[in-house]
């Protein structure tokens, strides 16, 4: 019976993963991610409910299209399991709570953004907006009470948007983007302003270790654009899963 219950979460967790790869497909594209049905990019034949089972599919296929025969990228078995991942990680943290479900959907919003502003370095307001009015109106079943979900988000806007001017009033270039100043709010309100500095010195860390050797393996110059919205995304993960326990650990060191 303990052990039905993760399971479950992971099944789940990997069919929703199916329709996030449908939400970071359409979402910018402008296209509803309810009709039409999936199809294939290519030739756009209907893709049959046998041969949309997630990661299974993609293995029996061999990672074909079954009609045109094209290559489906192996993003779409990456994000199932990430999701059903991240499914088994909330529900460790929480427990089958109302905060599980929550922050599960959270997680899966900022998945879903990760993977957009990689493709297109953007973050759609329906997404980060959203999820600020949709986290401001389940705040009572959160960890963070109304007015620390406030002043997350007013933290977490206010702070990008001074790095942002500040980092154009000393170089006479643009940085990050409105987009990361709306992601990082909604982080806020979902984790309050500790967790928006803990987000962005998480963010910054990873920002540093991933995209410095990507661009120099790309061959880009430093200060090619990379979108930071997936660092961010990842650091406030790893905030609303270990942030105490790693600053506990840290402190710890200091004494």
């Amino acid at each position: 019976m303990i052990l039905s219950v993760p399971l479950a979460v992971a099944v789940i967790g990997l069919f929703i993963g199916s329709f996030l790869n449908v939400c970071i497909h359409r979402i910018p594209r402008e296209e509803s991610i309810v009709f039409p049905s999936s199809r294939c990019p290519k030739c756009r034949e209907k893709i049959r409910p046998w041969d949309n089972i997630p990661v299974l599919s993609y293995l029996f296929l061999r990672g074909r299209c079954r009609h045109c025969k094209e290559k489906i990228s192996p993003r779409y078995p990456l994000v199932e399991t990430l999701s059903a991942l991240i499914a088994l990680a909330m529900l460790y943290r929480f427990g089958l709570t109302a905060a599980f479900f929550i922050y599960y959907a959270w997680a899966c919003v900022l998945l879903v953004i990760t993977f957009i502003d990689i493709d297109y370095q953007i973050i759609p307001d329906s997404l980060s907006i959203g999820g600020i009015v949709v986290g401001l109106a389940l705040v009572w079943w959160l960890p963070v009470s109304y007015p620390e979900a406030l002043i997350g988000l007013g933290v977490g806007a206010g702070l990008l948007i001074v790095v942002i001017y500040g980092y154009y009033f000393l170089t006479g270039k643009q940085g990050m983007g409105g987009g990361d100043v709306k992601l990082l709010g909604m982080i806020g309100v979902f984790t309050g302003w500790e967790g928006v500095l803990f987000t962005i010195f998480m963010g910054s860390l990873l920002g540093s270790l991933v995209g410095i050797p990507w661009a120099l393996l790309q061959k880009k110059n430093m200060q090619a654009a990379i979108p930071f919205g997936p660092f961010l995304a990842l650091g406030a993960f790893i905030n609303v899963l270990f942030g105490d326990m790693l600053i506990d650990w840290y402190f710890t060191v200091l004494s």
